[in-house]
């Protein structure tokens, strides 16, 4: 999870379902506090999700890792990258590369190449980007099937290391799975845009990727993802534990029997833990309000 305000029901079917797979398979489940963006971070966030996992009946198998102590880790994968001449220094601004970036894709602004042969412009601060190449980047997702992308026409050279001083999101979570020894990702179908980037890393890193499952995502009345923007919906706390719970594995197709109907979160989770089913798991998106009508 990413600490940048309270656990969201969201955040609990990734959570969910991730635990449920690793279990199935016998695979250890692992919490890893995704803080790399401090200026996001909320104060005291971090540690009231973890209590909050705890009340809910999760339980990690190694000590939980934490993205702001891993600095020095980044930059050594960075450095290693600049020997090998993968990455170049940027300049651009967001505001440069609005302006000259022949299209947008679904990530954003495609990165037209302004700084690969050098930096365009001659600010102090300047970030660091891979360079990517025309071959398609393919890979078979357990929920949402066969995907593919060209990362140089649909995203661009892409940063690893911004101007501001903050690794990025792509390299920071490929090298923590790496060192984590991760082989399967469990996580919303919104980062499904970003599994070519961290694919394509690996294999800049001459590593295997891991297995991949993008669940659907659960969307607020104006069909974006619930998040801290929809205010209190969907915002998990220990008093509606159970009733999230429920929630969650209604998302995931798996019913309660009704004599658990109000049990506490961890009974609920022990249930699904011998009734679970990876072949139930949905496809498409749903409202949150439709969770509550289908209870």
């Amino acid at each position: 999870p990413s600490p940048t305000g309270p656990l969201h029901l969201g955040s609990l079917i990734a959570a969910l379902g991730s635990y449920l797979i690793a279990r199935k398979t016998g695979r250890r489940w692992l919490l890893r506090i995704d803080d790399l963006d401090r200026p996001r971070v909320v104060e005291g966030a971090a540690d009231g999700i973890i209590r909050l996992l705890e009340v809910l009946g999760f339980e990690w198998d190694a000590v939980p890792v934490w993205q702001s102590h891993r600095a020095e880790r980044y930059a050594e994968v960075l450095q290693q990258f600049k020997k090998d001449g993968l990455v170049y220094p940027c300049s651009c601004t967001r505001k440069e590369i609005l302006a000259s970036a022949p299209h947008a894709g679904e990530e954003g602004p495609i990165y037209p190449g302004t700084c690969r042969n050098g930096l365009a412009g001659n600010r102090q601060n300047f970030s660091w980007r891979l360079r990517v190449d025309q071959h398609p980047i393919r890979f078979s997702d357990r929920v949402k099937g066969d995907w593919q992308q060209n990362l140089e026409d649909e995203v661009g050279d892409f940063v690893l290391f911004r101007s501001d001083g903050i690794y990025a999101y792509q390299l920071a979570t490929v090298v923590d799975d790496l060192d984590s020894g991760i082989d399967q990702v469990v996580r919303g179908a919104d980062l499904l845009g970003s599994t070519a980037r961290q694919i394509y890393l690996y294999r800049c890193m001459k590593r295997e990727s891991p297995e991949y499952f993008h669940l659907p995502l659960l969307l607020g009345s104006d069909d974006e993802k619930i998040s801290k923007r929809h205010g209190e919906v969907g915002v998990v706390r220990a008093e509606n534990s159970s009733a999230m719970m429920q929630l969650a594995l209604v998302f995931i197709n798996h019913r309660l029997p009704p004599e658990l109907f109000g049990a506490p979160a961890e009974q609920m989770l022990n249930w699904a833990l011998d009734s679970f089913e990876d072949t139930l798991l949905p496809q498409d998106d749903r409202q949150f309000s439709s969770l509550l009508e289908s209870r």
